[in-house]
């Protein structure tokens, strides 16, 4: 087993770097087009109702849509593992790619001593996207909850918000600032 004063980092780095870009770059593309499917012509329809159950229909299939975008995002970071050779085996990969991206960690699964840092660098990523994520949600909930359908029907919300919403008073049209 390799010692830690004797592994270089730089295989590391070279892999770890454009892994966590290009996974922010599929998480902030991949927010913005669930984004905009809630909030496109569904949220304007399900803003003109009150009821709960539309809510509940729009927190269920954002949550499914972000957890499958952070399943994806574990795929690419349990691929690498098996093509440098850190891990062996797709379901081992996996397992440890979703236990460092969530920070959860209580197999004994090890990377090969050579390439370490990764998983400490997808566990950085994976705090982050999740961040990004729970900010998302707040957002998109927070547009769409029952209790800002209700004082819109109220005529309490003609103008931008503190959201970042407008709404035009003649056309009814909601925009997102």
């Amino acid at each position: 087993m390799a010692s830690l004063e004797s592994t270089t980092w730089l295989g590391d780095w070279a892999w770890g770097v454009p892994l966590i870009l290009a996974n922010l770059l599929m998480h902030v593309v991949g927010l913005n087009l669930i984004g905009a499917f809630i909030l496109g012509d569904y949220a304007s329809k399900l803003r003109k109702r009150v009821t709960s159950i539309d809510f509940v229909m729009v927190v269920g299939v954002t949550s499914v849509l972000t957890i499958s975008l952070h399943g994806l995002e574990s795929v690419t970071w349990g691929s690498a593992y098996l093509l440098l050779g850190a891990l062996s085996g797709y379901k081992t990969a996996m397992l440890y790619s979703l236990e460092a991206m969530t920070t959860y960690g209580h197999t004994n699964i090890r990377l090969n001593p050579r390439w370490e840092l990764l998983g400490a660098m997808e566990a950085l990523q994976g705090m982050l996207l999740f961040g990004l994520t729970t900010a998302f949600l707040f957002s998109i909930f927070s547009a769409v909850s029952p209790s800002r359908t209700i004082k819109r029907v109220r005529g309490f919300q003609n103008e931008r918000d503190e959201q970042g919403i407008a709404e035009d008073s003649k056309s009814g049209e909601i925009r997102f600032l």
